[in-house]
């Protein structure tokens, strides 16, 4: 596809011709357009109406340089209208289009908070904006200031606090150890870890989903447990999904490296351990599996199951599959901040039905 088809379906738009299918392409083709060029486009654009995707698309095609933007919308272009207005999926069985109407019920994106709790049961509530020091423990002082900050002395008593999301939230800046070692969580997740880094190790414990970018120190290895499995640190940024309702735990490895029960990894690796086997993948899209920390839901040849896993734990539903799923697979990807049928309409231009009765989510695959 070329120019034309993108200009054909905002014509559409601006007469007012264009199909719910029609327009739920041309959404995602300007949103995935926007996300992947983000330097040439700035926030302010990026959050524009559909009335001014044409004055984008002149603009991008004028600027410089065209050819290497070009390519990359044109691709977009191509990816989207080619697969049968499938909403930017890829799909092994389609199946006609569903209609959205305006009646159906909504459920609204989670939102960044996440819960602090310190050895002595005292709770704190994080959330944007939140500045100044929170607590003292034992002489380590902990502060808020576009991150949650541990400041500890050599030698201080070690105390043990829990960082929380809960369904529909995810921490709203990153956790910074003693160590200086940085954690994002996901949604549905918790760390426990101690206040200071006193012996010879650095232990922390995770349940659901963290981004790691761990200050190394060979001196003192630093090492996560999670679900049975423990990932040592040689240097490294990567990603933890260790969900107990996920059937294997991905560990992916973004740069450095790692051990993983004495599996070493490198950039661009990925461990998947099912009940314990550990099988490598290489060459993996690192972006698919961090694009939770920078805002989307991202896929690659995705199952649904895993997709509506997801979608529970940020949307706050509960998914039943009216009928068993099917083996089609899915590339997607949609900003975290639209809501539930805003992603759902995705999926069900590329065949999927689905009802919300309260908070039942009920997917016919």
């Amino acid at each position: 596809m070329q120019e034309e088809d993108i200009k054909a379906l905002l014509e559409k738009y601006k007469a007012g011709t264009i199909t719910d299918a029609e327009k739920a392409v041309l959404d995602q083709w300007y949103l995935q357009v926007a996300a992947d060029n983000s330097q040439e486009l700035s926030e302010a654009e990026r959050l524009q109406t559909f009335d001014s995707v044409q004055q984008h698309l002149e603009a991008l095609t004028a600027a410089k340089p065209v050819r290497r933007l070009w390519l990359r919308i044109a691709a977009a272009a191509c990816l989207l209208i080619g697969l049968s207005f499938g909403g930017y999926l890829l799909l092994h069985k389609p199946q006609p289009a569903q209609q959205i109407t305006q009646q159906q019920p909504d459920v609204q994106p989670g939102h960044n908070q996440a819960t602090l709790t310190l050895a002595n049961g005292q709770k704190i509530v994080l959330t944007k904006g939140l500045k100044g020091q929170l607590a003292t423990q034992h002489g380590t002082i902990i502060s808020a200031d576009n991150n949650i900050s541990y400041d500890a002395k050599a030698n201080e008593q070690v105390s043990y606090n829990t960082l929380a999301t809960a369904q529909g939230e995810q921490s709203p800046y990153p956790l910074v150890l003693a160590d200086g070692t940085k954690v994002w969580l996901n949604a549905e997740s918790s760390i426990t870890f101690p206040t200071a880094f006193n012996g010879k190790k650095r232990n922390v414990t995770l349940t659901g989903e963290a981004y790691f970018e761990v200050a190394h120190n060979s001196k003192q290895p630093f090492k996560v447990e999670a679900n049975g499995q423990t990932i040592e640190d040689i240097g490294t940024a990567f990603n933890v999904n260790a969900y107990t309702n996920e059937p294997v735990f991905k560990t992916t490895l973004v740069e450095g490296s790692i051990k993983i029960n004495n599996i070493t990894l490198i950039p661009g690796q990925q461990a998947k351990n099912t009940n314990g086997t550990i099988k490598v993948i290489s060459d993996v899209n690192t972006k698919v599996y961090t694009a939770w920390k920078d805002g989307y839901f991202r896929y690659e040849l995705e199952t649904l199951p895993e997709i509506m896993r997801e979608f529970a734990r940020w949307y706050k539903v509960d998914v039943v599959f009216a009928t068993p799923p099917t083996d089609q697979q899915f590339n997607m990807k949609v900003s975290r901040k639209a809501t539930l049928n805003r992603a759902l309409q995705i999926l069900a231009n590329g065949g999927i039905r689905y009802k919300l009765e309260g908070s039942k989510l009920i997917i016919n695959p």
